[in-house]
């Protein structure tokens, strides 16, 4: 796609973490934005007002990203303070998190983070236990806040034990859990003891990841969250597509939400779920569907050797059923985005 060169101001909201940081509640995600094409994708969003951008190494595309802000940065309208920049610490580099980091501070050509997040509660080494210990990860993590080079750290992909876990050694709490949240799996034990924890959780997948059954190689016919009878519904009473709509609900349900977009009308219709509010009876309708399922389930990680054997110890049996059923009823490949030892999920 080629970038929009028009400007627009936007009056963005924003979420106060736990440390106090302003982050706002949309951004652009960057999973899946293929080289070439990412890059005119962030320069579009942060043109169009955009001011949260969320990347991750596992992605491949940061050294493209970095490049694209440096240019952005020399029209004189936006600045490396202007925005919210997230990325990810990848499951291979638990044992030399600084050293990471600061890679991919680098391919983003950025001198701090604003977020730092463990990617997956996942490393490489198989057994009974996690090798690096999370602890170990997290510790190292704790030490870029201490250093200046992240304002904010976090996690990504941890159940509630695994929070809980986290919390007993923790001398920074983690300021945001990343995760599949959506009106087909509103993940409602892990939002309530977050909230209770006052552990900010952004949704990833936020649409439903309408492409998850073919990257998960099932052959199932899961429902389209975009395309659910009750969210069309809505959508046509406001005169809106059903991506601002769910983007929407993500706000009003307490999350914060990165999207992934790429055509200019595609970006700038996500924006527009800032500018209107679904009624109470709309957002209880959106939030009452009854499938549940995880569209990202995590089978990749699954190893007859441990430490996670089955999706219910990787998520520590917050599975719903329906995922279970498909478990029991197929052998579930990785995903088709596998690149070697490394998968960029979410």
């Amino acid at each position: 796609m080629s970038p929009t060169n028009e400007y627009t101001t936007v009056k963005n909201t924003y979420v106060t973490l736990n440390n106090g940081e302003k982050m706002p509640v949309l951004g652009l995600g960057t999973w899946k934005g293929k080289p070439g094409e990412v890059e005119a994708s962030v320069q579009t969003a942060l043109r169009v007002g955009y001011r949260h951008i969320d990347c991750a190494k596992a992605y491949g595309n940061q050294t493209g990203i970095g490049q694209a802000l440096q240019d952005l940065y020399k029209e004189g309208k936006v600045s490396r303070k202007d925005f919210w920049l997230t990325t990810k610490l990848w499951n291979t580099d638990h044992g030399e998190v600084r050293k990471n980091c600061l890679e991919s501070m680098k391919e983003l050509q950025t001198e701090y983070l604003d977020l730092y997040l463990v990617h997956w509660p996942v490393t490489p080494h198989k057994g009974s236990e996690l090798t690096p210990s999370m602890k170990d990860t997290w510790q190292q993590m704790e030490k870029l806040v201490e250093e200046g080079l992240v304002k904010s750290i976090g996690i990504s992909n941890f159940s509630v034990k695994k929070v809980e876990d986290l919390l007993q050694y923790a001398k920074i709490a983690p300021a945001v859990n990343q995760v599949e949240l959506h009106p087909y799996f509103r993940n409602e034990k892990l939002h309530k003891y977050c909230d209770s924890k006052k552990i900010h959780l952004t949704a990833y997948s936020p649409l439903g990841t309408p492409d998850s059954a073919a990257q998960q190689n099932r052959s199932d016919q899961t429902p389209h969250l975009m395309s659910d009878p009750s969210v069309k519904k809505i959508a046509d009473k406001h005169g809106k597509h059903t991506a601002p709509i769910l983007i929407r609900w993500a706000i009003q349900n307490g999350t914060s939400v990165i999207p992934k977009a790429t055509g200019v009308s595609h970006i700038q219709g996500n924006l527009d779920a800032l500018n209107f509010e679904l009624t109470p009876e709309e957002f209880q309708a959106i939030g009452s569907l009854k499938l549940q399922m995880r569209m990202l389930v995590g089978a990749e990680w699954l190893d007859p050797a441990g430490p996670y054997k089955t999706a219910e110890e990787l998520w520590d049996g917050e599975v719903p059923e329906e995922n279970l059923r498909l478990l029991k009823e197929k052998e579930v490949k990785p995903s088709s985005d596998t690149q070697g030892s490394i998968n960029g999920k979410a």
